[in-house]
């Protein structure tokens, strides 16, 4: 019985698991590291907590500057959602306003470019002068757009022109008999040619 006895001292002796401490070398407790992730879960969501919760001893001016530093990215987001209604509610406006930002000198788009980094996280300057010459394209695209308006806006004006039945003949016999011609069209005129008499 000693022997046995000391031979399980020897294996679990002193409360330890000498066979569970050295599986431990090969392969992770499950147990412990479930308590290890749980532990830094909780430690995340306590840091977090402290984060949004104002402290006592904080003043005023460091609850606005909280607040300041909470403004950039929701106006620079709903500013640019902004620009999307005004080019399709005013386009003058809008490209007169994009001619403007064309002219902007370079120095002045990589501040910008630093400042749009520094909130949103690593942005190359390269984005910011594609960005510029989309704009510069945009604003040679502005006749074209504008002669479309124009032509659509006259369309607009002539009486009835979007109202249900403007495509109708009337009493005009020869514009009925105009509207219902059918066009040419090769490939029946060959079928009629390759099956008739002939094509037999």
């Amino acid at each position: 019985m000693g022997v046995i006895d000391r031979g399980l001292d020897l294996v679990f002796g002193d409360g330890r698991n000498l066979l569970a401490e050295t599986a431990e070398v090969f392969r992770e407790n499950a147990e412990a590291g479930a308590m290890r992730e749980a532990d830094g879960r909780r430690a995340v969501l306590d840091q977090f907590g402290q984060e949004f919760t104002p402290a006592p001893t904080r003043g005023r001016f460091d609850r606005f500057m909280d607040g300041v530093n909470r403004l950039p990215r929701p106006m620079m987001a709903l500013g640019t959602l902004g620009l999307f209604v005004a080019a399709m509610a005013d386009p003058l406006w809008f490209a007169a306003r994009m001619q403007g930002i064309a002219l902007v000198p370079e120095p002045l788009w990589w501040l910008l470019g630093a400042i749009v980094s520094f909130y949103f996280g690593a942005r190359h300057q390269f984005k910011g002068q594609e960005f510029r010459r989309s704009i510069t394209t945009s604003v040679a695209h502005t006749p074209a757009v504008l002669n479309n308006l124009a032509r659509l806006r006259a369309m607009e004006g002539r009486p009835g022109a979007g109202a249900p039945g403007a495509a109708d003949t009337g009493a005009d016999a020869a514009l009925t008999l105009e509207a219902l011609r059918p066009d040419p069209n090769r490939a029946l005129e060959q079928w009629r040619i390759d099956d008739g008499p002939q094509g037999r």
